[in-house]
């Protein structure tokens, strides 16, 4: 697992500390994700990550999973470089 996997399942975790959530596992389907959550999700990505997610990528699959967040993170990595 990478360190920016592991920091986002971070997150997740301290928010649903009940939960026993993988990398891999579909945070929406799980029902843990609202609204607000989802906006709060953007925002840590965002600020955790020093990147920007454009309009475009705000697409629900991109968040699904820490895997998908990672994948997206590293994706507008490579474009800001």
């Amino acid at each position: 697992m990478s360190d920016t996997t592991g920091q986002i399942l971070t997150f997740v975790k301290g928010r649903f500390p009940q939960a026993d959530i993988t990398a891999t596992e579909d945070i929406f389907s799980l029902g843990f994700v609202n609204s607000l959550f989802a906006m709060e999700l953007v925002m840590f990505v965002e600020k955790t990550f020093g990147i920007t997610i454009p309009t475009d990528e705000l697409r629900i699959d991109n968040f699904r999973t820490a895997e998908a967040m990672t994948v997206l993170v590293d994706r507008q990595r490579a474009v800001a470089a």
